[in-house]
């Protein structure tokens, strides 16, 4: 079992998709003077969202009577066990490190969540693999996105119902300065956000996404056009706004679009993802690397962002994702006993990275949105620097052969 395991990790470990990463995570690190054009990242991840939701659209048509519940329910045991897994990070953080309460609430919601960009490169490496999972897996992105916005809003709420200065400090912590918070003034800044946005759309002759956060070498997929608050006023936590920003952001409607695209398609009987589709399938791992190697520069340059995080933070991001992503194999084994039909071993794989991952565009909306007192860099240097990185070298291998011990030990 240790040969099998040392064997596959090492054959993984160095699979073109990862050598795309690592290339990408160099240039930083090497002062390669090169930037990755933004229109081509907003591109791929436009083309990977829908491809993905095009193909699992496809095959959920496909699905009998029979499956429909059982992919229904695991939707319903996925959006618990994130709901929970940010629950747990939130007590984690709080015990294991020194972060504000806030900031350890902000974070927490960038772990109940999960990673497109991460679940993408699973797919990558399942297909290198020929190994197969369940089609209505790509459904389970979308509502598992959801759980680590709500965690993040309940537990700030709580926080500010308990007392809390306008630079997000509690009576109990350094800094706090008693009195009323200043209501935070948003109008000028999503004013400014339009003003960006607009002068993007006319260089770049698109209409619907917002500007890159340049200052943080981070890519952010948000709603089109934010409508100003008036002036003075905050957006309540759970405000039509901040609403629509949970459920239907870019990255959930575009993979929403693909999956009922691709559903409708399938029962007009029309099979556009078919063995020799060439841009949906023969492309797919080629965009994908290219992907890798955007998504390599970004973690790179996160990481100078941990300096003042503190070691028991960065200890967070690297082992957290392999606590979630092994109770997401042990929820996933208990619901396929419980049915008593075995899981393909892709379908284990998926659902542990859609655990173990930690949100890098839908929480952040959010955050601007209604935390502007939290860190927006302590949050994404963990999940991008040290999350992302861990869970796509080292953690997909890992996970899998997690799967096949445990489907192994306890067989349905």
């Amino acid at each position: 079992m240790v040969g099998e395991f040392w064997e596959n990790f090492r054959h993984n470990l160095f699979k073109p998709l990862l050598l795309f990463f690592y290339a990408g995570f160099l240039i930083p690190l090497l002062g390669v003077k090169f930037e990755f054009p933004y229109v081509i990242y907003q591109g791929l991840t436009i083309y990977l969202l829908i491809a993905i939701g095009w193909h699992g659209g496809e095959e959920l048509a496909e699905l009998d009577s029979s499956s429909i519940g059982t992919a229904l329910g695991f939707m319903g045991v996925g959006f618990v066990t994130n709901l929970s897994i940010g629950l747990l990070a939130f007590v984690m953080l709080r015990t294991l490190t020194r972060l504000r309460r806030i900031d350890a609430a902000t974070v927490a919601g960038y772990y109940g969540s999960d990673s497109a960009g991460t679940f993408v490169t699973c797919l990558g490496v399942l297909a290198s693999l020929n190994l197969a999972y369940a089609p209505y897996m790509p459904v389970m992105l979308a509502i598992m996105e959801i759980p680590g916005c709500l965690v993040a809003l309940v537990l700030v709420g709580m926080l500010r119902k308990r007392g809390m200065d306008q630079e997000g400090n509690t009576a109990d912590e350094p800094g706090y300065s008693p009195g009323p918070a200043k209501p935070h003034d948003l109008a000028y800044e999503l004013q400014h956000e339009l003003e960006v946005e607009d002068e993007e759309k006319m260089a770049l002759e698109r209409g619907y996404v917002e500007h890159e956060e340049h200052a943080h070498g981070h890519h952010t997929v948000q709603s089109s056009v934010q409508t100003p608050s008036p002036k003075g006023r905050q957006p309540g936590l759970f405000s039509k706004e901040l609403l629509h920003e949970v459920f239907l952001n870019p990255g959930i409607y575009l993979l929403f679009a693909g999956i009922l695209i691709g559903f409708v398609s399938r029962l007009q009987g029309t099979d556009v993802t078919s063995p020799d589709d060439r841009v949906f399938l023969d492309l797919f791992p080629g965009l994908l690397c290219l992907f890798l190697l955007e998504m390599g520069m970004t973690a790179s340059k996160k990481l100078k962002d941990l300096k003042v995080a503190g070691p028991s933070f960065i200890a967070f991001g690297l082992l957290a994702p392999n606590v979630f992503a092994s109770i997401g194999i042990g929820v996933a084994h208990a619901y396929s006993m419980a049915l008593g039909e075995p899981f393909d071993l892709g379908t284990y794989a998926l659902f542990a990275v859609l655990c173990g991952a930690a949100s890098y565009i839908a929480v952040p909306a959010v955050q601007r949105l209604a935390i502007p007192e939290a860190s927006p860099t302590l949050p994404l240097a963990a999940s991008l620097g040290l999350t992302f990185s861990y869970n796509v070298t080292i953690g997909i291998p890992v996970y899998i052969e997690i799967a096949k011990l445990v489907t192994r030990t306890w067989p349905v």
